[in-house]
């Protein structure tokens, strides 16, 4: 890797929008897509609700035509519960995810999600019987293991390799690490070498330098991205234009983190209008902190949004907000 002409120089990978419980509804994967994804992925979703039809579950597995590739995400710990649910989905779905990456206490204590990598057989096994079941391609993501044993994500891919697997996404941190401490790049180049599907880096990308040292560090086909692009979508374009995968002007046009935040935050109401029948998603207001976070009194604003009756007026509120930054900037 290099730097021309001020851009960080690599091979251009895939990025993706990594599935984020509150965070990864349909309107907010269309905008990441909008501002560079080339993958996004649902809210993880548990299968259990899923296979029996609750409509709440249901819910987060919504797709639109203008979603070109869509990908839920699923976790369990049952094997006929996750077999249902990959049934229930492979007419609609173009990828199958499974979890096993997911850290909450919540998740594990159901035995799903990163539990499960205490037990590779378990894990196999449960994968093998999703993609028999499956006439989609079924991909995985992990973490490094639980962090109570040594680490079991190595050995794990390389037999979900041998049962057909797509390609693996890992977390470069264990279940008790959860978000603490620093992503193990190391341990992920570990993987990458030892198989030859495509291996995805998740864990510490927060923008472009750290995009490069991750590639560089790891040699992995792709990154994935979760807590940096929470009000931040524009990361996507960011890192491609930096690294100089793109040479294309930004849909905000101008290079300024608040003129960004503006046309993100508005992109996101049309697209709520386009998309949910209601004219809101269930985590606008999530949204709304997360696209105000860190200027200039933001907290005072957020204040306000409990005032708000309605999506119109949460949507109204913030835009004003991003509005009044943006003339003072301007002034």
């Amino acid at each position: 890797m290099d730097l021309v002409a001020g851009k960080l120089m690599s091979e251009a990978v895939p990025l993706f929008l990594a599935p984020m419980a509150g965070v990864t509804d349909l309107a907010y994967r269309l905008l990441a897509t909008e501002c560079g994804a080339d993958y996004t992925l649902t809210e993880f979703t548990a299968a259990s609700g899923l296979s029996r039809k609750e409509a709440k579950s249901w819910l987060k597995m919504e797709s639109h035509p203008m979603e070109s590739t869509f990908i839920p995400q699923i976790f369990g710990g049952d094997k006929e519960e996750m077999v249902t649910t990959v049934e229930m989905l492979q007419d609609r779905a173009d990828i199958i995810d499974i979890n096993f990456g997911c850290p909450a206490p919540k998740v594990c204590k159901n035995n799903a999600g990163a539990a499960l990598l205490r037990d590779p057989d378990k894990v196999v096994n449960l994968v093998r019987s999703c993609i028999d079941a499956s006439n989609v391609p079924v991909t995985v993501k992990m973490r490094l293991g639980t962090g109570g044993i040594p680490n079991t994500a190595l050995e794990i891919t390389k037999r979900l390799e041998s049962e057909g697997v797509m390609r693996v996404c890992v977390h470069g941190r264990t279940l008790k690490q959860r978000y603490s401490g620093e992503a193990d790049w190391k341990s992920i180049r570990e993987i990458v070498e030892s198989v030859s599907i495509p291996v995805i880096a998740n864990g510490d990308v927060v923008d472009s330098e750290s995009a490069q040292m991750c590639l560089q560090s790891t040699g992995a086909s792709g990154l994935m991205i979760g807590r940096a692009a929470i009000g931040r979508p524009m990361i996507f374009y960011d890192i491609k234009k930096n690294m100089g995968w793109i040479d294309n002007d930004p849909p905000w046009s101008v290079d300024n983190p608040v003129i960004a935040r503006r046309w993100c935050w508005q992109r996101y109401l049309e697209l709520c209008s386009e998309v949910y029948p209601s004219g809101g998603s269930k985590n606008s207001k999530r949204h709304a902190i997360s696209f105000t976070k860190g200027l200039p009194g933001a907290s005072a604003m957020r204040v306000d949004l409990h005032r708000a009756k309605n999506h119109e007026d949460l949507g109204e509120m913030v835009t004003s907000y991003l509005e009044q930054l943006v003339d003072k900037l301007a002034h």
